[in-house]
């Protein structure tokens, strides 16, 4: 039912304009704006806005003329499969009524799953005020303390893919630079102006009096709930941020001293930069914490430059471990989040996930291992507060042709499947790799890997089409994963008996 038919790697050289001059450009449509939901893995909804008939089928592309980069994207050809491919696959019409996704935090409710992350993409009214406004269901601001902040320039480096978008992202960003005073002025605001979206009020103190009075400000102020920050990787001054999260009795004390301070929900946001994230965890739950928020950025080093020596992001010759975050650090945190649902002294405690989402499918993994609300800073970032309409209708279309009657039914239900070691998996039998003849183009990136990184079960005919060795496969499916056409899948049928199994 959920079989994609288009991939980022089928438009990459767009790069997802503001003001796109191919939308200017076509009389009949949209063109930019199915792009962009193609970018977010959300094909069906770009599908489900087409016009009645194809209106690229006689088109001399005029859209292809206005790109920045004039022909490089294949647009009309990607439009005329959304026509032919995805549309008439789709199991549902377009799906309007957002009611499936609304969910809660603690009984607080929200319109949506999704806020943004304490960071620098909510640290102010009016970039608050805008996120709300594209649809955002809340954020969680920037941390506010009363400590001076004195940011770094530059403060950001990234890892980028073949196409530039950033993979990974490293920070060595602190903490709000606006007082107290004024970042309660900005509550009020905001909670006049948004009564209905959810104000996280992201706090960090430098001892027991300090957490107590910031959560009570908060609570005064406008605040929907409290989030503790336990993990920010970059404080100068030690015993903050992660510090404090790698000590499970200072995330008690701490955390009970925030609760002494208000009625609101209290999440602790805990740092991955431990082996385990329970015991943390759990001293939250014994300080009074409400839930859990996970994961913070990963401490990290990236790109040393070869003639300097320097890492990035480098300020004056010099640089710092740092916060990396983004899409390559999904796999971890949800590692983090299966961890804490399958914790019995979590149970019924609120989980909000974060590490790494961008898509909707993205979002999805951490709601199928038990996060309820998701926040996002990277990807934002990156493309802005526009991809929340992406993560709303993909995940507002999965929701709906899968029957669910709300988000909240999905919450936890990959969890049975995960096991914390590789014991719990069978070893008893083999599933082949299957070819698709008509999607390969013989390029014998199969055979390559099979034979450097497999089990040399794949030859090339004369044709230059794989065959596979029954015998020599192990069923690894490394193949599957580097063939650039999708052309092979599982095959649907084990092979029982390891000792003697041959291709059928």
């Amino acid at each position: 039912m959920f079989e994609r038919k288009l991939f980022r790697s089928d438009m990459l050289r767009c790069v997802l304009c503001h003001d796109a001059p191919c939308t200017r450009a076509c009389p009949k449509m949209d063109p930019a704006g199915k792009l962009f939901a193609v970018w977010f893995d959300n094909e069906k909804g770009a599908a489900a806005l087409l016009p009645a008939e194809n209106a690229c089928a006689s088109c001399p592309a005029p859209c292809e003329d206005a790109c920045v980069r004039p022909h490089e994207v294949p647009i009309r050809a990607l439009m005329m499969r959304l026509f032919d491919e995805v549309k008439p696959d789709m199991g549902l019409p377009a799906v309007a009524d957002e009611s499936l996704l609304a969910t809660d935090i603690c009984g607080t409710p929200l319109e949506n799953p999704f806020l943004l992350s304490s960071s620098v993409v909510a640290s102010t009214y009016d970039m608050c005020a805008r996120a709300f406004e594209a649809g955002w269901a809340g954020a969680s601001f920037k941390t506010v303390c009363s400590f001076d902040i004195h940011e770094a320039s530059p403060r950001f480096s990234a890892i980028t893919g073949d196409n530039g978008s950033i993979i990974g992202f490293k920070n060595v960003e602190q903490l709000s630079d606006h007082s107290v005073a004024e970042n309660m002025a900005i509550f009020r605001r905001l909670k006049q102006n948004y009564p209905s979206k959810f104000i996280l009020a992201s706090i960090m103190g430098q001892n027991e009096d300090e957490w107590e009075s910031l959560a009570r400000a908060c609570e005064e102020n406008g605040a929907d709930g409290i989030e503790l920050n336990f993990s920010c990787p970059n404080m100068m001054d030690g015993g903050l941020g992660s510090d404090i999260g790698q000590v499970p009795e200072l995330v008690e004390r701490f955390t009970a001293a925030a609760k002494r301070g208000t009625r609101l929900p209290v999440l602790s946001k805990l740092t991955p930069n431990v082996a385990n994230m329970s015991p943390a965890a759990e001293a939250a739950v014994r300080g009074g914490a409400d839930g859990v928020a996970a994961i913070n950025t990963i401490k990290s080093i990236v790109n040393v430059n070869p003639h300097t020596y320097v890492s990035a992001p480098a300020v004056h010759g010099m640089s710092a471990v740092g916060g990396y975050s983004g899409n390559a650090v999904k796999p971890i945190a949800l590692r983090f989040i299966a961890e804490l649902s399958k914790n019995p002294a979590l149970s019924g405690r609120h989980i909000s996930g974060m590490g790494g989402i961008e898509t909707w499918r993205d979002a999805l993994e951490f709601i199928l291992l038990g996060a309820s609300s998701l926040q996002v800073t990277t990807a934002v970032m990156q493309y802005g507060y526009r991809i929340i309409d992406e993560l709303k209708k993909g995940l507002n279309i999965y929701l709906a042709e899968k029957g669910f009657r709300n988000v909240r039914e999905a919450v936890g239900l990959g969890l049975e499947s995960v096991s914390a070691t590789t014991d719990a998996l069978e070893r008893d039998t083999i599933l082949f790799p299957k070819f698709d003849t008509e999607k390969c183009i013989g390029c014998g990136r199969c055979l390559i890997s099979c034979e450097d990184g497999g089990h040399q079960a794949i030859q090339l005919t004369k044709e230059r089409k794989p065959k596979l060795d029954g015998k020599k496969c192990v069923g690894c499916h490394l193949c599957l994963l580097v063939c650039p056409q999708k052309a092979v899948s599982p095959a649907k049928k084990r092979i029982q008996n390891r000792s003697s199994h041959e291709l059928t």
